[in-house]
C-alpha cells in the first residue's frame, strides 16, 4: 500500500459479540484496512454513519431491532451508495435472505462459517472470503495486481464471419445477480436457443436465484438437473457446488452437473462451462462475461476464441468488480465490451440473426452479415 493511501475503513454489523471480534481480527491483520467502529444492529449502524465515515460495511442478515434487508433498505433510501457485504448463514432461511439483499443493491455476501465452533478455522474461513472482496469492492490491490497472463492486443485484424448461434453461455460472480436481472428480462419468449448460466454461489442459493430470475423473465430459469436434453427457449443455472457442462448423446446434447476439483476456486466454474460449449458447439457459441472477482472465465475465452465464438465481455463502468471481464477484454478475447444496458439486446440480435426462414431451414452457418 502506498504510504499516501489512506486504508480502507469497515464498519462491523453484526449482533453476535463473537463474530464482531472475529471479523476485527480478520480485518485488522490485513495493512491495508481497518476497522472503523461497530454496531449490533442495523438502528446503531444508521446513526454511525456521519461519525465513522465507513467505505464499506459487513452486514449481517439476521439481528435484532434492525435487521440487515432494513437496513439496507433504509440507506438505499438515504442515498447511501457505499458497498455492502451481507454476511449469511448457509441455510435456505439466510439463502433467501441474501438473494433479496442482492435484489436490494448489495454488492456481495460471505457465508458464515459452519464450524464456528473452531475459532481459529472460522477466522481463517472469513479471512479468505472477506478481505479479497472488500479490496474489489474499494478498487485497491486485488484491481492492481498483476494479471497472470501476458496482456495482449487482439490478434491479426480479421472479419469474423457470423454463423448461426446454437447456445449462449454466461459466466459471472461479484454483482452477476443485479446483472443477470438487467440482462435476462429482454430475452423474448420465443428465443430459439438454449441458454446457460454459473454464477458464483454456494448450494442452495442458486435455487432461490432461479427463482428470483423467473419472476423477471418471459423464460423460466431453472437449476440444471444431470442428464435434461438441452431445449431451445430454456435458461438454466449451474447448482451451487456443482460445475455445468454439456455433453453429446446421439442426436442430443444433455447437461451434465458434477462435483469435479473446483477450478479458479470456483465451483461452479465458468472455465469449465466454456470449454464444455466450446468443444460440443464449435464456432456456434455466443459467450457472455458479466462483472465479478478474479479470472475464471479466461482460460475458457481462449478456447472459446480458437472455435470461432464469439464473445462478449461487461464494461468497466458498469461492472460493481472488472475482474473477470477485464481479463478477457484485456487478453484481446472480447469481440465486444459493452455496458450492461446494451447486453441483453446484443444477444437477442445476435441469436435471432438466423431465424429459419419460412421454408423451415435455416441460413449456412458463416454468413456475413
Amino acid at each position: 500500500m502506498s504510504s499516501l493511501s489512506r486504508k480502507i475503513r469497515v464498519l462491523v454489523v453484526d449482533d453476535s459479540v463473537v463474530m464482531r471480534r472475529l471479523l476485527s481480527e480478520v480485518i485488522s491483520s490485513d495493512p491495508e484496512l481497518e476497522v472503523a467502529g461497530y454496531a449490533a444492529n442495523g438502528q446503531i449502524a444508521l446513526a454511525l454513519f456521519d461519525q465513522v465515515c465507513p467505505d464499506i460495511i459487513t452486514l449481517d442478515v439476521e439481528m435484532p431491532v434492525m435487521n440487515g434487508l432494513e437496513t439496507l433498505k433504509a440507506m438505499r433510501a438515504a442515498r447511501r451508495v457505499l458497498p455492502v457485504i451481507m454476511f449469511s448463514t448457509l441455510t435456505e432461511r439466510g439463502a433467501e435472505a441474501t438473494i433479496d439483499a442482492l435484489a436490494l443493491g448489495a454488492s456481495d455476501y460471505v457465508a458464515k462459517p459452519t464450524d464456528s465452533g473452531n475459532y481459529n478455522s472460522a477466522r481463517e474461513r472469513i479471512r479468505e472470503a472477506l478481505l479479497p472482496k472488500i479490496k474489489a469492492l474499494c478498487q485497491r490491490s486485488v484491481a492492481e495486481q498483476a494479471p497472470q497472463f501476458v496482456s495482449r492486443p487482439p490478434s491479426t485484424p480479421h472479419i469474423k464471419l457470423l454463423s448461426r448461434i446454437q447456445v449462449v453461455a454466461i459466466g459471472c460472480s461479484t454483482g452477476g445477480p443485479n446483472a443477470l436481472a438487467q440482462v435476462l428480462p429482454g430475452i423474448p419468449a420465443d428465443f430459439p436457443v438454449p441458454l446457460l448460466i454459473v454464477q458464483h454461489m454456494p448450494a442452495a442459493f442458486t435455487r432461490f436465484l432461479a427463482q428470483r430470475l423467473t419472476a423477471l423473465c418471459q423464460l423460466g430459469v431453472a437449476e440444471a438437473v444431470d442428464g435434461e436434453v438441452l431445449k431451445p427457449g430454456r435458461m438454466w443455472v449451474a447448482p451451487g457446488g456443482y460445475h455445468l457442462a454439456v455433453a453429446r448423446q446421439g442426436q442430443e446434447t444433455r447437461l451434465r452437473i458434477n462435483q469435479e476439483a473446483p477450478e479458479n476456486s470456483c465451483r461452479p466454474s465458468v472455465d469449465v462451462l466454456f470449454r464444455s460449449v466450446a468443444q460440443v458447439y464449435p464456432g456456434h457459441v455466443l459467450a457472455v462475461v458479466l462483472t465479478g472477482m478474479g479470472q475464471d472465465g479466461l482460460r475458457g475465452c481462449e478456447m472459446l476464441a480458437q472455435s470461432g465464438a464469439e464473445i462478449v465481455a461487461q464494461d468497466e463502468p458498469t461492472s460493481v468488480v472488472w475482474g473477470m471481464p477485464g481479463f478477457v477484454a484485456k487478453a484481446g478475447l472480447a469481440d465486444a465490451v459493452l455496458p450492461i444496458s446494451d447486453i441483453g439486446p446484443h444477444i437477442v440480435r445476435r441469436v435471432t440473426a438466423f431465424r429459419p426462414i419460412t421454408s423451415g431451414l435455416a441460413q449456412p452457418a458463416g454468413v456475413a452479415i
